[in-house]
């Protein structure tokens, strides 16, 4: 039996499945993509800066830090808008950058679409204009959160302000909110939602009531909320599908917790750093997560956990390892997100060093080398090379492997702090004003 076009039916099917869900090499649906930040696609770019290799650059008003995110053909990003200037910041950690006060001044909160060919905007919507309910470090912003998608629907979370859902014409189909809750030293929001098929989870860490709650992503309904032992956090939570089972994992100060898609608390992990900010990740079928607050001298742990876990599964005083934790270091960074790529786990300092261990035994191969910069965006991988973005716009490009080299520096000249999205043979990087998107020329 064939379709009209004399193709067996069978194999028609295969071509419409493949037409309505793209692979995850053409979709970036999350924060740091599917991959965990690495890509395996040829083609991709290693050389940009303002002019080589970029297919278009578009200019994003207002303020934030959220990435971009890409369905098909389609880029979604957020942003923020304000009546008057914004307050420019400066790369690096500092204190001072509190704003314990809100700015007394309208915000519109703001979701936009464009098209990934042309860069071209397909719609804008405004999610909610208002006045901020608290105040923000001067690094953060209000739009720090990334929107994440099905390819059915994208959901933008604000923190405060709230949760939207749009269909991919930017119809909005639902919001909800909760009650504006402080965090630390008025520091912000930050930490993406994360989403398994009909279920999305928010988990909101702050100085008052702290906790996770799984939403419909067709409706909105809460289908269940549990409280969380915590306070300020900035890490998103990630949906662990391994050999054994699907598993939310959240990072925090006083645990790690992995919940079933019901809400049931299947294991912990402790201790953590003070602040928890990188984000869960996993590759070689195990998880690693860790957090390392710069001020925390000797607490910075980096676990690599396999699956199957129940209970407390915390080591005990003098061990390394048990029957679920494979191996802990203490070497986790403070903002970024460490990258595994091929055998090795790159891990990225705030205060511009490179380590680098072995990825299933945690041997180190190298540790704190210098990488110029400041930085806030979590590294990612291809073409046998690791790419670590820093503050002020400099992508550093590293030669992945065991030994240190510095291969390659690919210069934007503007303060970037949002991790970029990579999808097909293109880099999409935004910086301070600007989202590029960055490609080599057809041949």
């Amino acid at each position: 039996m064939t379709c009209k076009l004399g193709v067996p039916v069978f194999f028609c099917v295969l071509l419409c499945l493949f037409a309505a869900n793209p692979s995850s090499a053409e979709n970036w649906p999350h924060f740091r993509g599917a991959t965990g930040g690495v890509s395996e696609e040829p083609g991709l770019p290693t050389e940009w800066d303002t002019k080589k290799n970029v297919a278009w650059a578009i200019d994003v008003p207002g303020r934030g830090w959220s990435s971009p995110i890409v369905w098909g053909d389609r880029v979604f990003l957020t942003s923020v808008i304000r009546d008057g200037k914004y307050e420019d910041a400066k790369p690096g950690l500092y204190m001072g950058g509190e704003r314990m006060k809100a700015p007394d001044v309208v915000h519109r909160w703001m979701v936009y679409c464009y098209d990934l060919k042309s860069g071209k905007k397909l719609w804008e919507r405004e999610a909610v204009k208002a006045k901020p309910w608290g105040g923000v470090h001067i690094k953060n912003s209000y739009a720090s959160e990334t929107p994440v998608t099905d390819g059915e629907r994208v959901y933008a979370y604000f923190g405060n302000q709230g949760l939207f859902c749009y269909d991919m014409e930017g119809n909005q189909l639902w919001k909800k909110s909760w009650e504006p809750v402080p965090t630390r030293f008025s520091w912000g929001t930050a930490a993406s939602p994360a989403i398994h098929k009909d279920k999305l989870f928010v988990v909101n860490d702050n100085d008052k009531k702290s906790f996770l709650v799984c939403l419909s992503t067709s409706t909105g309904t809460p289908l269940w909320e549990v409280p969380r032992d915590e306070k300020s956090n900035w890490a998103t939570p990630f949906v662990w599908e391994n050999e054994k089972r699907v598993e939310l994992i959240t990072a925090g100060t006083n645990k790690v917790r992995s919940y079933d898609m019901d809400g049931k608390l299947l294991w912990e992990l402790g201790p953590m750093s003070s602040i928890s900010i990188p984000t869960p990740f996993t590759r070689h079928g195990m998880l690693y997560v860790g957090s390392g607050f710069v001020l925390d001298r000797k607490n910075k742990p980096m676990y690599c956990v396999k699956p199957g876990a129940s209970g407390d599964i915390s080591l005990k005083e003098g061990e390394k390892s048990n029957e679920y934790v494979v191996w802990t270091k203490q070497v986790a960074p403070y903002n970024p997100t460490p990258l595994v790529y091929g055998d090795y786990m790159y891990v990225v300092y705030d205060m511009g060093l490179l380590s680098c261990y072995d990825a299933k035994t945690g041997e180190t191969k190298y540790e704190k080398e210098r990488i110029a910069g400041q930085y806030t965006v979590s590294p990612f991988g291809h073409a046998g090379k690791v790419f670590c973005l820093n503050e002020d716009g400099d992508t550093i490009v590293v030669e992945a492997g065991p030994k240190f080299k510095i291969v390659g520096k690919n210069k934007l000249g503007e303060m970037c702090m949002a991790t970029p999205a990579v999808v097909g043979k293109s880099l999409l990087i935004r910086s301070l004003t600007k989202l590029y998107k960055i490609e080599n020329p057809a041949k």
